[in-house]
């Protein structure tokens, strides 16, 4: 049925006066959109376990709403997707299009492809070269073996094969990579500078080709002049933006200091600086999206101005714009279109010719550079990723009419193949180093033992943002051996991946400072708070500081924190809690989120070294706090000792502590009531009880007689060596949480350092059924945590590595042995039996 668009109103009257809103533009617009979003979004959870980036699902997602499957009903296919509502629904999707490339060029660092080498240039030369003369001897075939593949014109369509076979999409690569936590390895470097480099040659061929296609049929009798016009006026363009524009965004942008003071206006200006661009662009010849791809070239990456442009953007473009683009190009390939072996064939020519020249060329230049091969391989394969921009160039051919509908079904098909593949090819030919034994496991009791002159003391100290420095300092400070050993510290700035594309821009970071890579400070060359406070502070003491990031997913940044401390050998890693402290003056915490706190309880599990959970209430943000090693200000430190194996632990931390002349070290041991020896605590396992809400304890098998005696003996030795620095005090406890909490509400200390107790003494056995707020922190740290309590003081919560009590299970109950007492060996037998059982 045709219809004339221009008798479309864009709103109903409603059904209540015999309007049917599926007739009228808005209304439709709003079904379309809501649907594709809701089948991209589910056919998105489903492909998450094989990692494959969003992309695909929304341009499958596209397929089965179109004429492949779902449109095969054509009562469906005109009622919800009519004729009519095409050009409506590809403009909005084209607006996102627009703004998203403008996103990729401001992503796009042209100063990273100069530093990349020549390594990454080779290869993206030959990566680009070889498929593109691929490119160009399949168009023949295809010319003469498809119907109307001949009406184009001949340059035009072998310049828009070769361009199409050729293309590495860079955003979609950057996805992958970050998924599969080879973003920052050689590899992935690697991969990433040529991917650069190839996204540029990419716009400037399709420039070139959009500029041959004119409108597609009969180009090759258009006057050759025409073309070159065309390509004059884009170099004119592309030399106007770089020369006049650019300067002027960096002026912006210098204004902009920081993303809370960039005036509304320069937004607003920006924006339409993004509109004109494509205007222009399409005004030339060329088409709007390389417009708005040049201008996002001309703002100045990193600092305020560029993450507020990302911020207001970025979630309405890619979250609900861009979808409609890949949906609609869903919409039109009909794979229907495909008939007969000869077709499927020429696939099946398509994709094997794609995969061939990029790998084969990828991979020998890469030997040649004398890359292992089976990087090379991977390179090859990554390379190969095609996906987003290759869908701008088919919808872009399809629109000029070089491709028909056959052609188009065929490179659509080949696009989603070839980036489907990358991600289980890859985690097959080259698995990024995960897991597996480790070499050593480290804590401070075993450092303790060896002449620790001759070793560095190496931690790991994680954090989410500047908010978490000055108590990191302090804590790292305050730690500091006065001896001469080195203390050296690695500090890790946890980057979330989500699904904004713009997490990619920490690469830039990351390749400075990137996992594994770990790279000491470049002065005058980091624009982070967090890079510069580390950087200060490490060059007043003996600490060297040394910088990383890990860009990883919640549910695998455990992995990136245990394997660096693996790979350095580190003796602790210290944890940011996951409630922020809001200020002074406030006891409030802010929660960061569930998914940072299971970030910390997958760490205290697997950590291949000693742990410490820091939970910051203001630790080092005082005036009184001490900064350096020259400061004669002390701070004040009390280490709570109830036995165990991780109290031993913190009791090792405190006598670093006490070496240092401003740190004035506290400790209090709990001690039972006399005659409370009779009394015996039997712990029973449950594990269907819920985790967060029941403190889990150690399945180990151990000897109380003999923890008893370890604690005596760690204690003896402590006052023996720090008596004179050192104030040590036994508290009988008549109650263990008044007690505990007395200590955290009297601000006589600005941080209490405790164990987290998973093979506990008596006295923490007896909270063992007590409501856990911070399971994972064990009852004594758990109370010192605790919001609304009053606790003024920062808590350090410590765990002690040890492979035997890996293992943990909540509890059910606590049991006085009353028979206890008939026996006085039967108490701590018993005991042992019990712990077989659960702890």
């Amino acid at each position: 049925m045709t219809v004339n668009i221009t008798s479309i109103s864009t709103s109903s009257n409603g059904i209540w006066q015999g309007d049917n809103p599926l007739d009228f533009a808005f209304p439709l617009l709003i079904v379309q959109t809501t649907l594709i979003l809701a089948l991209s979004r589910f056919l998105a959870f489903l492909l998450k376990p094989l990692r494959q980036p969003k992309v695909i699902a929304e341009i499958i997602g596209g397929i089965l709403l179109g004429p492949s499957a779902l449109g095969r009903n054509q009562n469906y296919l005109h009622r919800i997707f009519p004729s009519w509502s095409t050009p409506i629904l590809e403009s909005v999707a084209s607006i996102g299009l627009l703004f998203f490339l403008f996103l990729v060029g401001l992503e796009l660092d042209l100063s990273s492809i100069r530093r990349s080498g020549r390594k990454a240039l080779s290869i993206a030369t030959v990566g680009i070269t070889l498929p593109f003369v691929c490119g160009v001897g399949v168009a023949f075939v295809l010319r003469k073996s498809v119907d109307g593949a001949d009406k184009a014109g001949y340059g035009t369509f072998l310049v828009f094969m070769g361009v199409a076979l050729s293309i590495t999409a860079f955003p979609v690569l950057a996805r992958i990579l970050a998924e599969l936590k080879l973003l920052t390895t050689r590899v992935g470097e690697t991969a990433m500078a040529a991917a650069a480099f190839n996204d540029v040659v990419a716009w400037i061929l399709l420039a070139l080709a959009v500029a041959l296609a004119g409108d597609g049929e009969g180009g090759e009798h258009k006057s050759p002049l025409i073309s070159v016009w065309v390509l004059l006026s884009g170099v004119a363009f592309v030399i106007f933006m770089m020369v006049v524009i650019k300067p002027a965004m960096s002026w912006v942008a210098r204004r902009s200091p920081d993303s809370h003071s960039v005036d509304e206006a320069y937004i607003c200006l920006t924006l339409a600086g993004v509109m004109v661009s494509g205007f222009v662009t399409d005004l030339i010849g060329i088409h709007s999206i390389f417009g708005a791809f040049v201008f996002g070239l001309t703002i100045p990456k990193g600092g305020g101005f560029s993450e507020r442009l990302i911020e207001r953007i970025e979630d309405f473009v890619t979250g609900l714009l861009l979808p409609l683009y890949f949906a609609s190009s869903g919409l039109k390939t009909n794979v229907a279109k495909i008939r007969g072996l000869e077709a499927w064939g020429l696939l099946v020519l398509v994709i094997t010719t794609a995969c061939a020249g990029k790998i084969v060329g990828t991979f020998v230049v890469a030997m040649m550079c004398m890359i292992p091969a089976r990087e090379s391989l991977t390179l090859g394969v990554l390379m190969n990723t095609k996906g987003l921009v290759e869908l701008i160039v088919l919808n872009i051919g399809k629109e000029k009419k070089v491709l028909n509908d056959e052609m188009f079904a065929i490179l659509v098909l080949m696009a989603l193949f070839t980036t489907f593949m990358t991600t289980p090819i890859v985690m097959t030919i080259y698995k990024p180093v995960r897991g597996g034994p480790t070499r050593t496991h480290r804590r401070l009791r075993d450092f303790s033992s060896v002449d620790s002159s001759k070793n560095d003391l190496r931690i790991l100290a994680c954090v989410h943002g500047p908010g978490n420095v000055p108590s990191l300092i302090s804590l790292i400070e305050a730690t500091r051996s006065a001896k001469k050993s080195q203390l050296k510290l690695y500090v890790m700035r946890l980057v979330e991946l989500t699904e904004r594309s713009s997490s990619i821009i920490m690469v830039q970071r990351a390749r400075k400072n990137g996992f594994p890579f770990i790279n000491r400070f470049r002065r005058g060359q980091s624009d982070d708070r967090v890079e510069v406070a580390f950087e200060a502070y490490g060059q007043l003491g003996r600490v060297s500081v040394r910088p990383t990031t890990a860009i990883s997913s919640l549910s695998t940044m455990h992995e990136d924190i245990c394997h660096v401390a693996e790979e350095k050998r580190a003796t602790m890693v210290i944890l940011p809690f996951h409630k922020q402290w809001k200020g002074e003056g406030s006891e409030s915490m802010e929660n960061m989120g569930n998914g940072w706190r299971g970030v910390n309880q997958r760490v205290l599990k697997n950590s291949p070294c000693s742990v410490a959970v820091l939970v910051d209430r203001g630790f080092g943000s005082g005036p009184q706090q001490t900064r350096g090693p020259t400061s004669t200000v002390t701070q004040r430190i009390c280490i709570l000792f109830f036995g165990g194996p991780d109290d031993r632990e913190a009791l090792e931390l405190g006598a670093r502590m006490a070496e240092h002349p401003a740190v004035k070290v506290t400790v209090i041991r709990f001690v039972e009531k006399d005659g409370s020896d009779s009394k015996d605590i039997i712990l029973r396992p449950s594990p269907e009880k819920c985790d967060e809400q029941s403190y889990s304890f150690s399945t180990a098998a151990m000897d109380r007689q003999k923890e008893k005696e370890l604690d005596e003996i760690a204690t003896a030795e402590f006052k023996s060596r720090w008596g004179g620095l050192v104030e040590y005090v036994e508290k009988v406890a008549s109650n263990v949480v008044e007690g505990v909490l007395a200590i955290g509400k009297s601000g006589d200390y600005d941080l209490v350092v405790v164990g987290k107790g998973r093979f506990p003494s008596t006295m923490v056995a007896e909270l063992a059924e007590r409501q856990a707020e911070h399971a994972e922190l064990g009852p004594i740290g758990d109370i010192l945590a605790s919001s609304g309590q009053g606790i003024v003081s920062s808590v350090l919560v410590i765990q002690q590595h040890d492979i035997a009590h890996a293992e943990e299970v909540p509890v059910s109950k606590v049991v006085n042995s009353k028979d206890a007492t008939s026996n006085g060996d039967d108490g701590p037998s018993k005991r042992r039996e019990v712990t077989n059982d659960c702890v």
